[in-house]
């Protein structure tokens, strides 16, 4: 399995010199097994996907964690989606607030965006996944989770080609990593976790308290890691102050209590290798 990071900033994209080396789109990650897709958020990180992709069709699902801006606002500049002979999936969990179609769709309406999502042709399908139901897709297994975000958010554990994924974006641990979240990521190989805020970020003694933000310190992830066992752990959602020479300095740190660490920055790619 290959894991490519196209949007690793949280929030809110953000450009300049500052960003060039983390990169400044929000999140999206892709996976790939052989010829097959899954495409983890749609941020602005989407868009440059469909961009070194161009009009060609594609056939791949779309998993959503939650619906926050930063994590749909590439859905309407996805390229592919424009084509008709795309076979696009989105999946997204059920919410007693809407469909994944309709959610999706609020955001592509006047007077916010002047085209309707009927104009996305290549999205074939919307999934509502069931709150602790694994499925299939494709070669990939999905088990959602769900965590603690301000209108909820979903962790997913992904498994293909005898590797595994946890994609843990937008969670927060009040009291220490969520036992169920542990669980989920326990041997894990890689663990893609949230990393927003340092402590002092998150306790409020570098400007206001984060606390209910529904964000993770890079501290949680460190320690979730060690909890769990896993290969190799990504600090994720770098907030979008942190510029370059920040993210370099709490990698550093974090390394020091998990070497198996970095920082995700756009245009990686980690290679998870069968057994």
């Amino acid at each position: 399995m290959q894991v490519h990071f196209w949007g690793v900033r949280g929030s809110i994209a953000v450009s300049g010199q500052p960003y060039v080396r983390t990169g400044g789109n929000t999140t999206c990650v892709e996976l790939r097994c052989g010829e097959e897709r899954l495409i983890l958020d749609g941020g602005t990180g989407l868009r440059a996907l469909g961009a070194s992709l161009g009009f060609a069709p594609l056939r791949a699902t779309l998993l959503f964690s939650h619906l926050h801006w930063d994590h749909i606002q590439g859905v309407p500049f996805f390229a592919p989606a424009f084509n008709q002979s795309s076979d696009l999936t989105i999946v997204g969990l059920e919410r007693s607030t809407g469909t994944i179609r309709e959610a999706l769709s609020l955001q592509m309406r006047p007077p916010t965006f002047p085209i309707a999502l009927p104009a996305l042709v290549g999205a074939r399908r919307f999934v509502d996944l069931r709150r602790g139901e694994p499925r299939e897709f494709g070669p990939f297994r999905v088990f959602p989770l769900e965590q603690d975000h301000p209108d909820g958010v979903v962790a997913y554990r992904i498994e293909a080609g005898g590797r595994s994924v946890v994609f843990a974006t937008d969670c927060e641990h009040r009291d220490g990593p969520d036992a169920r979240l542990r669980e989920l990521a326990l041997g894990v190989d890689l663990l893609i976790h949230d990393a927003q805020y340092t402590r002092d970020e998150y306790e409020g003694r570098a400007g206001p308290s984060r606390r209910g933000w529904g964000h993770s310190m890079i501290d949680d992830a460190v320690l979730l890691a060690r909890q769990a066992g896993v290969g190799r752990l990504c600090l994720f959602h770098h907030d979008p102050a942190r510029g370059d020479d920040a993210v370099d300095a709490l990698e550093r740190a974090a390394q020091a209590e998990w070497p198996s660490t970095q920082a995700a920055r756009e245009g990686d790619v980690v290679c998870l290798h069968a057994a």
